[in-house]
């Protein structure tokens, strides 16, 4: 490598902390427990806020990946959530700050558990949702352990729970019809359940919080579009909309005295944080620098906001933002002192036309060299209800040091550019969002930023299916394709699905039976035999998203048909990657392999 190539293995091993399941602030203000990899392993550490010089203290060690931080109610305890494996069946166990005693409370357990747990008010119960009787439901758990009681069944699969601060209700929050989440809420002390609702009608209703009293319910919907935030009154049964705009408003968070209300607002890849003074509806945004800022929470004093913030030159970090005076303090440093910012390349969006017309958003990462064309590789993002936004990611900014062009299509289905483009490949899985990526192609072909068989094409996930549908569909494209964690084939994944996964794939592609012929056709396994470009299949022994089995049988079809196929399996991991070293290695892997398939293809083209 040229001494310009910011080294794979160096950029993977920068920390960073988890943003998916969030952090937490002691009752008092004066704590934050988060997840973060500091050390290479998922940990739960420590920062005493009150203390303007502290550093972060590691609290948990040994092995599995610590996530999902929550406080009891009186400060003393704290639950977080360990995943031994990468399986997802989650164990839940309490920290005792007196006794400094770590405890499982679900040992052993054969299920999934998802991460979000909620504690009960008088610190008594853990609620959490579950697919221990075969379907996902919300149960609750006495917090020293002991028998487990399920609390609320309403037929669609629950993600997380959520006890009001006086005790009165739950609500949880399910996957519902098609694309949307609804919100029911239960009542403790016994009722029927009933959902966030307007005007009679159910809306689709997630990101829910609860108002410091208990009787409001604040939550984000894109019941009219785009994703606004609402209030939902529990006495009343009334909406109350606080924002009406053309972006996107989520994962709202009250003040302490409710006369506030915090969220993260964003249009397509870059947001901004807004705080909206609810008697004068008047609202304040603040923004640090371009990039994604996540989950903010007021400190308990309304003095300031806890949030993560990320973008391409700053690994996801913690910040504290002082509302006195609008400055923001870094609570966590990732990012090694050696590695200037500078030398990462932030993205530009364009946009570009799809094979039917249709104008797909992309981010373009361009390398420092203006001499053109370059090898190029499309990295398509997972989902397909997520996107590619102006992030750290260290696989990509390895792959624009060494010259090539990256792009990150946001194909249809992709969140973040309202309703309908998320729901425009609703049905049409591998159909027209392949045509987006395929057509990315194209627009760095005609702007000259690539010669035509000189790209490759990679993604994870839901992408690793849709690099697999490239190389099925438009074979003639690419140099080669990467699918880490993939699926291939719709009828297996199916009957190898978890019930909340299946139920999505139903309420998105219908049923294997009854749309057998779309399955097949979609199916990229059954087109193998036309993949002209080498293959590389990169997986976990324990997914339970993507099974390893995916990959496997494609690896023994692709070998069959005397194919270029490389499977590289991971038998201690899942679906996402855990442990740094897997996660080094199987990137270096990704990389070797893109590098090579793209020199080949530059030497035919020469």
């Amino acid at each position: 490598m040229g001494k310009d190539i910011l080294p794979l293995d160096v950029l993977l091993a920068v920390p960073y902390v988890d943003t998916d399941e969030g952090f937490d602030i002691s009752p008092d203000g004066k704590t934050l427990a988060f997840s973060w990899n500091a050390n290479g392993h998922w940990e739960i550490y420590l920062l005493q806020l009150d203390i303007a010089t502290a550093t972060p203290r590691q609290l948990t060690h040994g092995s599995g990946a610590k996530f999902a931080p929550h406080w009891s109610p009186d400060g003393q305890k704290l639950a977080y959530v360990l995943d031994e494996e990468g399986g997802e069946c989650f164990d839940i166990y309490i920290y005792d700050m007196a006794t400094k005693q770590h405890t499982n409370i679900t040992p052993g357990t054969p299920e999934t558990i998802h991460p979000g747990i909620s504690w009960s008010p008088d610190g008594q119960w853990l609620a959490f949702a579950s697919n221990r009787s075969g379907r996902f439901e919300c149960y609750k758990i006495p917090a020293q352990g002991g028998q487990v009681e399920k609390v609320l069944d309403v037929g669609y699969p629950p993600l997380k729970c959520f006890w009001s601060p006086n005790g009165r209700w739950l609500a949880c929050v399910v996957e519902a019809k098609g694309q949307d989440y609804y919100t029911y809420i239960m009542p403790v002390e016994g009722g029927d359940p009933f959902p966030v609702s307007e005007e009679g009608v159910q809306i689709s209703a997630r990101d829910v919080s609860w108002s410091p009293e208990g009787e409001r319910l604040a939550f984000n919907s894109d019941h009219y579009g785009r994703f606004d935030v609402g209030i939902f009154d529990l006495p009343t049964h009334q909406v109350t909309w606080l924002t009406d705009s053309d972006g996107d408003r989520e994962a709202p968070a009250w003040s302490a005295d409710g006369r506030r209300l915090v969220y993260v607002s964003g249009r397509g890849p870059v947001t901004v944080l807004e705080i909206q003074e609810l008697e004068h509806a008047s609202t304040i945004k603040y923004r640090m620098i371009r990039g994604v800022h996540h989950r903010p929470k007021f400190t308990p004093n309304g003095k300031r906001l806890i949030f993560s913030f990320n973008n391409p030159r700053n690994p996801d970090d913690l910040w504290m933002l002082n509302l006195a005076n609008g400055s923001f303090r870094q609570l966590t440093r990732s990012m090694p002192r050696w590695l200037l910012p500078d030398v990462l390349v932030m993205p530009v969006e364009v946009t570009y036309p799809s094979l039917d017309g249709s104008s797909v958003p992309a981010l373009l990462y361009r390398p420092a060299s203006e001499a053109l064309p370059h090898l190029a590789v499309i990295n398509i993002h997972g989902g397909p209800n997520w996107l590619s936004q102006i992030t750290w990611d260290p696989f990509v900014q390895h792959m624009v040091s060494r010259g090539w062009v990256v792009l990150a299509p946001n194909y249809r289905g992709s969140t973040g550019y309202g309703r309908e483009w998320q729901l425009a490949n609703q049905f049409d899985l591998g159909g027209g969002d392949t045509q987006d990526i395929v057509a990315g192609a194209d627009y760095l072909v005609r702007e000259g930023f690539a010669r035509q068989g000189c790209i490759a094409v990679t993604g994870r996930s839901y992408g690793g299916y849709l690099t697999m549908t490239c190389l099925t569909q438009n074979a003639d494209y690419w140099a080669g394709g990467s699918a880490a964690v993939p699926f291939l084939n719709w009828f297996t994944a199916s009957e190898a699905e978890r019930q909340d996964l299946s139920h999505w794939d139903q309420e998105n592609f219908g049923n294997p039976e009854t749309n057998r012929d779309l399955f097949y056709e979609r199916s990229p396994f059954f087109y193998l035999d036309k993949v002209t470009a080498p293959v590389q299949l990169v997986c976990g022994a324990h997914d339970p998203r993507c099974p390893a089995s995916e990959s496997i049988q494609a690896r023994d079809r692709l070998v069959e048909l005397g194919k270029e196929v490389d499977l590289v399996l991971y038998e201690d991991e899942g679906h996402v990657f855990l442990k740094t070293p897997n996660v080094i290695d199987s990137k270096k892997r990704q990389i070797n392999f893109l590098a090579r398939v793209l020199e080949a293809s530059h030497e035919q083209c020469e």
